[in-house]
């Protein structure tokens, strides 16, 4: 290997080489790469690096400038343009060996201007993992049109590659940095005065075939879709399901010193408008992927900027700080209002219940520990189990499944189990015929035996007779046990076929039972759950 890379330098001499450099602030990359980080971590895990974003741009900007993608080659003494049919796009990857020497391989991504964002990522990381296992075969290093170094992962701010026969341009992405004049001023300094990081991008080409205005002007392509031009943020995330818009560049809105009020008045606003507007761009919509947006809860539209995002303003105790970086007020305001659960509840006209509400939904989420996790999914994996077994077992028999809702048995196995460690008397449940033996099985703890002799026939005779769907109209009662061992006593009460009596009719159940029990100072000690009837989507119910 050795061998051939001092081979490949040789060889490098023969291609007459100039070299374009272009300084790109990096204040929005940074800002959309937090944005996507923060959301993978929530879901499907993994992290976008400043490389495959930087990667993708190049990928982009070839689409606009493909002659950028081509080579220099000499056919019988005669030179000939190469210019291939697709992106063949080269990673140089710098490994160290056990032994502390160092080598460099530069294999590519075929076909890079058919993949999207997503696709990229996920072949990007294939060759890394390939060249960091030692797993890399000729076929990768083949055909490559185009490469990416990044001298910039070890501090270097500008460098000016070799570039190798066969290929056109060789893209080097410098280390991010503030401008040197700016090392010693602090954070907030930066903040205020709307100081971005710096990145130097420099494009080493063929000068047989490729001039230096071309070079020039394929930087500033790259330049404008980092800042976002022609819906570049917007593509990739879409490509990761991301389902609201990216940071947006805008020059920062100049405020001096008594401007400030109304900033942090703009702030204020902004905190309004997602406890009243937030539930519009939750994501409760299973079916399709949408970015979703309101202009209510857009922070342009109150005169803030992402140069805003590291600046701090006084919240007024807003998620229990007095002060906050408006990036966590917004991190702290979507992770309450704008998840997968929606929220509406400015109408209440008491400011106390208000408070009680915004005090347990406007904290910062942390992640379930590994326990948790394990428990949630053994909770899903026994309602599972129950429902393909009643598959199974009692084919063609009516059985009102739970399938894709088997998250209601976590849910409510959470609920409880705080209900139970909160010493409460009594859990009652009023729900719909849908996943109603689920929830007696893993919930109530009906035994199997009885549910499924019922299923074969054998009816209690104490019981009112009825159709054959009776055992889905039937009551129980049982202990619910919590993982920490703490009991509670839990009913599910009876309901007839008229499905939307069920609710109102539960109430007046707990109402009789808290009278009964009649515990005074101590309030209200047995918990309704309603479960309602599935409205999501046309065609299921009520």
């Amino acid at each position: 290997v050795a061998a051939r890379t001092a081979q490949n330098m040789e060889s490098s001499l023969a291609v007459p080489t100039a070299t374009s450099v272009r300084a790109v602030p990096a204040k929005l990359l940074i800002d959309n790469r937090i944005v996507i980080n923060n959301h993978l971590k929530r879901g499907r895990g993994g992290k976008v690096s400043f490389t495959h974003l930087i990667g993708y741009a190049i990928v982009k900007a070839l689409a606009a400038m493909p002659e950028m993608n081509s080579a220099y080659t000499e056919v019988d003494g005669k030179p000939v343009l190469v210019r291939p049919e697709h992106v063949n796009f080269g990673l140089a990857i710098d490994l160290q060996k056990p032994d502390g020497t160092r080598q460099l391989v530069v294999p590519s991504i075929k076909a890079a201007d058919t993949l999207d964002f997503r696709q990229f990522w996920a072949a990007y990381e294939e060759i890394v993992r390939k060249a960091r296992g030692n797993k890399l075969t000729i076929e990768d290093y083949q055909g490559t049109t185009i490469s990416l170094t990044n001298p910039g992962t070890i501090g270097t701010v500008h460098s000016v590659p070799r570039l190798m026969p066969g290929q056109g341009t060789i893209i080097g992405v410098g280390a991010m940095e503030y401008p040197a004049e700016f090392a010693g001023a602090s954070s907030e300094t930066l903040s205020r005065m709307g100081i971005s990081k710096v990145m130097t991008l420099t494009s080493t080409y063929d000068h047989r075939i490729i001039q230096g205005a071309q070079s020039g002007d394929f930087l500033r392509r790259i330049h404008q879709l980092l800042l976002g031009e022609d819906g570049f943020y917007d593509e990739i995330f879409e490509a990761l399901r991301i389902p609201y818009e990216p940071v947006r560049w805008v020059k920062d809105i100049s405020a001096t010193h008594e401007d400030d009020v109304a900033k942090v008045a703009r702030v204020h606003e902004l905190i309004h408008a997602y406890r009243v507007r937030g539930h519009l761009m939750a994501d409760t919509d299973p079916l399709e992927y949408k970015q979703r947006r309101h202009p209510d809860l857009d922070i342009l539209q109150h005169g803030l900027t992402l140069w805003d995002l590291e600046r701090e303003f006084a919240t007024g105790g807003f998620g229990g700080k007095p002060t906050m970086k408006l990036r966590d007020i917004l991190g702290v305001l979507r992770m309450a209002y704008c998840r997968t659960v929606g929220i509406e509840y400015m109408h209440i006209q008491d400011p106390e219940e208000r408070a009680w509400i915004q005090e347990r939904v406007e904290i910062p989420h942390d992640k379930p520990s590994r326990e948790e996790q394990l428990h949630v999914l053994r909770r899903l994996n026994s309602a599972e189990a129950f429902e393909t077994f009643l598959q199974t077992k009692f084919v063609g028999q009516k059985r009102f499944s739970l399938e894709g809702g088997e998250s209601v048995i976590p849910l409510l196995d959470s609920v409880i189990s705080a209900a139970a460690r909160s010493s409460l008397d009594e859990v009652v449940i009023g729900m719909a015929h849908r996943g109603r033996l689920n929830v007696l099985a893993n919930i109530v703890g009906k035994s199997y035996a009885q549910i499924f002799g019922e299923f074969e026939g054998n009816l209690d005779p104490r019981s009112a007779q009825g159709s054959g769907d009776v055992k889905y109209h039937l009551g129980a009662e049982g202990d619910f046990v919590a993982e920490d061992g703490s009991k509670i006593h839990t009913e599910l009460v009876a309901n007839p076929s008229h499905l939307e009596t069920v609710d109102p009719v539960l109430e007046g159940v707990v109402r009789a039972k808290q009278d009964l029990l009649d515990v005074g100072e101590a309030g209200f000690t047995v918990l309704p759950i309603l479960i309602h009837g599935d409205a999501a989507f046309a065609g299921q119910g009520v």
